[in-house]
């Protein structure tokens, strides 16, 4: 659980912020809004009267102006960061303070979960670099992809090309023009073709998902390649506490899962990717397909025996490592899936559900109808708002945050609500024994 979120406000009751319902006729240009995630902070990118670019957070607007902005999102430590640019050159503004370093064009920001670092790619002169917290890479590239930071946001690393590839030049293509860079420092070995990237917990080392010709595929870890080579590779991950490396790894016509270049799961799967450890490193969880066109998650290689017929997504671990919930298609319905347990209502879109730090409870935001409602233990709460974002408990799991803006009929305010969350599970059980 976040330290942070020990200091938030978790007294029970609604609190309005700010008069969102205003700002609509306030100005002639306002896109989608986005809150913080402690619920204190609303905020959307507006256009000023001067025909200019910036953002209202809580009905305040950024001293500053500028000829653009776009991804207006919150950090996790609440502060509101915008791509700008001005004068046909980008850079990052925080809470309206720009950076000093401008660029051709900048994006794909980047956080760790419980630092203040900020990490973006950018362009110059067709060079590529990343840049974190306003210092760029000393070194810069042909092309940089696959951008990603270490979990206390010390190290970023980036997929890199640093030799000149010509467009559609085939043979050079296949010398393998692509490595990896950490902190602005290029691996020495290079490949056809590098995706995604992943840090251990500790941040000191790196794995990546690769191909070594056209045909063949595996993952390197602190630019050491695994010996063996597969059909195919989806994206490693390191154990939380022994840094050992697994990937999805597809080999005998079925995907399996592979530790340290040695299968792990047998390859019996038609598909299995976006794999996932517990906290502590126990158990491992993965979408997959055991059959075609059947969709469900396997845990430590047993899979649900539910199945969705379109997709499984956004699938996670609560806390202590003991559930698992996802979110699953058929039929073009979505419905919030825990424990092998799909949640009765299909559902026009779900999200991705969020479990209590105890692992009691379960929560999800979803969306019916036009209208947008928060689904607690599989059942919605006793409200229905015009938008809402992702729930939290609270650390001792006993509250629930809701932020939510309310409908027209009841002022359009957008609200930060904190529910007592033993009263809301009562509720369910009166109203399942009515």
């Amino acid at each position: 659980m976040d330290q942070q979120q020990e200091e938030w406000d978790w007294t029970p009751g609604q609190r309005k912020i700010g008069d969102f319902p205003a700002w609509r006729d306030r100005f002639s240009y306002m896109e989608e809004p986005y809150v913080s995630g402690d619920g204190e902070k609303i905020a959307a990118i507006v256009k000023t009267e001067e025909e200019t670019f910036t953002a209202c957070v809580n009905g305040t607007l950024w001293e500053s102006q500028y000829d653009k902005l776009w991804h207006l999102r919150f950090t996790p430590d609440q502060r509101a960061l915008a791509l700008v640019s001005d004068m046909a050159m980008w850079t990052v503004a925080v809470d309206g303070t720009a950076w000093e370093n401008w660029y051709e064009f900048v994006w794909k920001p980047c956080f760790a979960k419980n630092a203040p670092h900020i990490t973006v790619a950018a362009q110059k002169e067709l060079r590529y670099r990343a840049v974190t917290d306003d210092l760029p890479w000393e070194n810069e590239f042909f092309a940089l992809t696959h951008l990603t930071v270490s979990p206390d946001g010390k190290n970023a690393a980036a997929v890199v090309q640093d030799t000149w590839l010509p467009e559609a030049d085939i043979e050079k293509f296949q010398e393998s023009g692509f490595t990896v860079a950490i902190n602005g420092k290029p691996w020495e070995n290079h490949y056809v073709n590098i995706w995604e990237l992943a840090f251990s917990a500790n941040g000191a080392h790196l794995a990546a998902e690769l191909r070594t010709s056209l045909y063949d595929y595996t993952i390197a870890v602190d630019d050491q390649a695994w010996k063996k080579r597969y059909a195919g590779v989806w994206a490693p991950r390191f154990h939380p506490r022994d840094h050992s490396v697994t990937a999805p790894v597809r080999m005998a016509g079925g995907w399996g899962l592979a530790k340290d270049d040695e299968i792990l799961w047998s390859p019996k799967y038609v598909q299995l990717w976006h794999h996932m450890y517990s906290p502590d490193g126990s158990r491992i969880a993965a979408i997959t397909a055991p059959e075609y066109g059947k969709w469900t998650i396997a845990v430590n290689d047993r899979p649900w025996k539910i199945r969705f017929t379109e997709l499984v997504t956004d699938a996670v671990f609560s806390p202590a490592g003991d559930r698992v919930g996802c979110v699953g298609k058929t039929e073009g319905k979505w419905y919030v899936a825990v424990d092998d347990q799909i949640w009765d209502t299909g559902q026009d879109m779900a999200w991705q559900p969020v479990f209590s730090p105890d692992g009691t409870h379960a929560a999800a935001k979803v969306e019916k109808n036009g209208c947008f409602a928060i689904l607690l233990n599989g059942r919605p709460i006793d409200m229905t708002f015009a938008d809402a974002w992702q729930p939290v408990f609270s650390p001792d799991s006993r509250k629930l945050l809701v932020r939510a803006v309310l409908p027209k009929s009841q002022g359009g305010h957008y609200c930060r609500i904190v529910l007592d969350v033993d009263s809301l599970a009562l509720s369910e059980r009166r109203s399942g024994h009515a």
